[in-house]
């Protein structure tokens, strides 16, 4: 199952993506968990210049969101919201519809983020993503800085984000069963012949 780990900050030391870092080194087996490198290169998002040919940047955050299971954000919170750069590229999928019906859970590497998560809550849920509750953690990094081999190895942080991992695996596995046999259920096969 492939899950795309998307970090809001683009700080070279972020917390928010060394959690996801970690998350992607403590994955179960059936998961491969892609850390997303491209939020700088999105420019930004204005209606009149989403058509062919897409800028590439774009083309490629496109791809990679059409071709996950299920998405992780994680990020810090700016002026209580999150930051341009998330914003915007959520901006450039909410007519294209990557994350519609899509499982997304949130981690956040600091308890103070709660207007940036309920931000991202809300934004979601108008682009109709369905967030998994029971798969959104905070992890509490906030002056810490720990690499993503340390939070791996503290036993609480690592135990919280496994436990994370393995339900937001078992809600994505059950969704993509559910969309599976529905699209099999309302699908005729190509050239069937009534």
């Amino acid at each position: 199952m492939q899950i795309l780990a998307i970090s809001g900050s683009l700080r070279a030391a972020s917390a928010n993506t060394n959690l996801l870092k970690a998350a992607a080194a403590m994955a179960p087996e059936e998961v491969t968990l892609s850390l997303y490198d491209g939020l700088g290169d999105l420019p930004p998002f204005n209606p009149d210049v989403d058509k062919d040919p897409l800028h590439a940047a774009v083309a490629e955050f496109r791809s990679q969101l059409r071709q996950s299971a299920g998405v992780i954000f994680s990020t810090p919170e700016y002026a209580h919201g999150v930051p341009g750069v998330l914003k915007n590229a959520l901006d450039w999928v909410v007519a294209s519809g990557e994350l519609y019906n899509k499982p997304v859970a949130l981690f956040s590497a600091s308890p103070r983020a709660g207007y940036a998560q309920a931000s991202l809550v809300e934004t979601l849920t108008a682009m109709s993503a369905r967030v998994v509750p029971q798969a959104c953690i905070v992890v509490p990094l906030l002056g810490k800085n720990l690499r993503e081999d340390e939070i791996a190895a503290e036993p609480d942080l690592s135990r919280a984000v496994r436990s994370a991992l393995k339900a937001f695996a078992r809600a994505t596995s059950i969704h993509s069963d559910v969309t599976r046999r529905t699209f099999l259920e309302h699908e005729e096969p190509v050239g069937y012949e009534r």
